[in-house]
């Protein structure tokens, strides 16, 4: 990728973006901690145009830009514990052909809530926080399809547009 610097800050710009629209949503799923994860669109793009470390750098530096922006220092580490995770079972996930981005995507969504809870759980020094765990399971699932779903499409296009500049 020519420009990288540029990219990255345009990559960053955009998860920054999605993570401001994302606290703009008035949804609540009724459980602490669950979101779309809007900005993992970003991350996953990233990841499949460039490589895992890019994707990774990324996510750490929205990560802390978000948190220091609109959160607070819990907020970054809840984020990025379930971010390191997501990318770590998305980049793995990636390297088995046998995942769409789809099932990449899931992977990472409920990677991404496990890694919240177990630092829930090491925040309030209990396992009981433990019986989220289905509901978080069942949220990752969901909001993992629907932005590997979107994520799917945007790499579709940008495949075409690729395409044509040659």
């Amino acid at each position: 990728m020519k420009n990288r610097a540029a990219y990255f800050g345009v990559f960053t710009a955009l998860a920054l973006i999605l993570s401001y629209v994302e606290i703009l949503i008035p949804i609540s799923f009724g459980v602490p901690g669950v979101k779309l994860g809007l900005a993992n669109l970003i991350i996953l793009i990233v990841l499949y145009k460039t490589d895992w470390r890019e994707a990774l750098l990324l996510s750490v530096v929205r990560i802390m830009l978000a948190g220091f922006i609109f959160g607070n220092m819990f907020s970054i580490l809840y984020s990025l514990a379930g971010g390191v995770l997501s990318l770590a079972a998305m980049a793995l996930l990636k390297r088995r052909e046998s995942f769409s981005v789809v099932g990449v995507s899931i992977g990472g969504g409920v990677s991404h809530n496990i890694g919240q809870l177990l630092v829930a759980m090491i925040a309030v020094e209990t396992y009981q926080v433990g019986y989220y765990l289905p509901v978080l399971l069942i949220a990752g699932v969901l909001t993992g399809f629907l932005i590997g779903i979107i994520s799917g499409e945007v790499l579709k296009r940008i495949r075409q547009i690729d395409l044509a500049m040659k």
